[in-house]
């Protein structure tokens, strides 16, 4: 079973967390070999055409000064972004992104505000925070890429630089492949629809602890790897992750 031994890898950096009205501030498209190398890369920085809050700038450290001088036109930016990815999936190579749902949301509302085709169920996919919460399910601790990385060994030093953040996530999925090799022994589009059914359990059993411990009315996402948009379903309280 080689799905891991050739992986896209995918993150992007943005205006804030709700992906409805998030924009993206800078993308990588990349691709792995069995090793863990790269391939192949590409990154981009765009203007995203909003301001981009003190909070998010924080976090990946670019301001919209910078974004509006030296950023691309936010339009043709998801274009390429979409491009490379749908060039991916065509060629069958899986797409690693953890929590998947974050970034394949995302990307599919900036192409829709765009007038961009969206990616239409994209597959294969590759999410490590699935995956590692399936296979690892009563690990204690926080389940960061940053914490995760570690836990597997793998090298994360400039973590939300979204080039930085994507060939981890790659090679932590690698790693899982590895560690778990028994249990993740099967073809991409079986750990595709494994991992469906893994995220909607993950968050219906996070959802059932959130309304014992804290607010009775919180509902959470099970829908991997991509949402529907917020009016199909009852906005989650907080995200999966």
């Amino acid at each position: 079973m080689t799905w891991h031994r050739e992986l896209g890898v995918f993150d992007l950096e943005t205006t804030g967390i709700d992906v409805e009205s998030a924009r993206i501030v800078t993308a990588h498209v990349g691709l792995l070999d069995e090793r863990g190398d790269v391939v192949r890369r590409r990154d981009w920085l765009l203007d995203p055409g909003t301001d981009i809050p003190a909070e998010a700038t924080a976090v990946h450290g670019i301001t919209t000064a910078r974004a509006r001088r030296d950023g691309m036109q936010a339009a043709a930016g998801v274009a390429a972004i979409v491009a490379q990815l749908r060039s991916l999936f065509e060629r069958g190579i899986p797409v690693v992104a953890y929590n998947a749902p974050y970034d394949f949301t995302l990307l599919d509302r900036e192409a829709r505000r765009h007038d961009i085709a969206p990616l239409e169920s994209p597959l294969p996919v590759v999410d490590p925070l699935v995956i590692d919460r399936a296979v690892d399910r009563y690990r204690r601790g926080k389940r960061t890429l940053s914490v995760t990385a570690v836990h597997y060994g793998v090298s994360l030093l400039d973590a939300h630089d979204a080039g930085a953040d994507a060939i981890a996530a790659g090679r932590v999925a690698q790693a899982l492949a590895r560690v778990h090799a028994e249990a993740l022994a099967m073809e991409a589009a079986e750990l595709h629809l494994r991992q469906v059914d893994w995220c909607r359990e993950q968050a219906a059993d996070f959802q059932e602890y959130m309304r014992r411990v804290r607010d009775p009315q919180f509902t959470a996402s099970g829908h991997w790897p991509v949402r529907p948009p917020a009016h199909d379903e009852t906005r989650s309280s907080a995200a999966v992750a």
